[in-house]
């Protein structure tokens, strides 16, 4: 596969503390690269980097098979960039917004308004083209903000938790508008907390954690990382704690907690772990609804990796 970034040995430093430790990664032609990591992981800091927009100690960064630089124009023209932040024009409408942003790399008038109007459909802005972006409901802002920041067609797309505090129907567009990005040929760098979307979107994940890289894959790979084989979670209006005791003692049970009416037994290992606990509870005389089983996700190999200790 053609490489579209090459990161090699990339250090960035303030103050004597290490950002960004010793960094080399590549990222390929057509992918969804998930870029993760707790807070102070290092990942805004790569970005940064990686767009030229802060100045590195050692290392070398190349897109597109050429070096970058904060003058390198041409390779800047096939960049785009959707931040956190959202960063619109208030007393510009919804299509003037991205007419503007799509001006600044496209000066063909006619393909310009081919390009504006295929992104407005890209995330759904059709009847509100002629809305400002105080009108606008949080969802629909975060797609205004990610159709600026695409509409000139770029080769290279840096998307940052675009759907962060959007409702469930703006997140379900904007992640369907992500596939068909890369569909269309479209390399793809995003960074999120909402490990389900990695695994919807992703074709490989990088984990960060305090500059360094701790684990890279594709998802069902990193998930192979976890140490827990089965989580088992049950309703159950009541329980004991000695019960919940003599559950830690079962052979191959790692964790058990009973939070909510709802008790999760996790396993290291071992077959009909789920048959075992049925009978428990049956021979008890424990009554419970539901009982369910599934395999560790994505979110628990992230904490397994990184902690579950809040980070600033």
């Amino acid at each position: 596969m053609k490489k579209v970034i090459e990161v090699k040995s990339l250090t960035k430093e303030y103050k004597g503390l290490r950002a960004v430790d010793d960094l080399s990664f590549d990222v390929y032609s057509g992918e969804i690269l998930g870029l993760l990591g707790p807070n102070g992981s290092g990942k805004s800091t790569t970005i940064n980097c990686l767009l030229s927009l802060l100045k590195f100690q050692t290392g070398s960064i190349q897109i597109f098979g050429k070096s970058m630089s904060p003058t390198a124009y041409e390779i800047k023209k096939q960049i785009g960039v959707v931040f956190q932040e959202v960063a619109v024009f208030q007393e510009l409408t919804v299509r003037e917004n991205i007419e503007y942003f799509c001006g600044l790399y496209i000066k063909n008038k006619k393909m310009r308004n081919e390009y504006v109007e295929e992104a407005i459909q890209l995330v759904g802005l059709e009847e509100f083209k002629k809305f400002y972006p105080k009108q606008l409901s949080g969802g629909l802002l975060r797609r205004l903000n990610i159709a600026c920041g695409i509409a000139h067609k770029p080769k290279l797309i840096f998307l940052d938790e675009p759907t962060v505090a959007v409702d469930p129907q703006s997140r379900n567009h904007i992640l369907d508008g992500i596939k068909r990005l890369r569909n269309e040929g479209a390399t793809i760098i995003y960074t999120t907390h909402y490990m389900e979307e990695v695994e919807i979107l992703c074709d490989r994940v990088i984990i960060l954690d305090k500059g360094k890289i701790i684990a890279s894959g594709t998802p069902d790979e990193l998930k192979e990382l976890a140490k827990i084989e089965e989580k088992v979670s049950v309703e159950i209006e009541k329980i004991s704690t000695e019960k919940l005791e003599e559950m830690k003692r079962f052979k191959n049970v790692d964790d058990v907690k009973y939070i909510d009416g709802i008790l999760v037994v996790t396993y290291q290992k071992g077959k009909n772990n789920l048959i075992h606990l049925i009978d428990y509870l049956k021979k008890e005389n424990l009554q419970y609804n539901k009982i369910y089983s599934e395999r560790p996700t994505l979110n628990d190999v992230f904490l397994e990796l990184t902690g579950k200790e809040l980070r600033d």
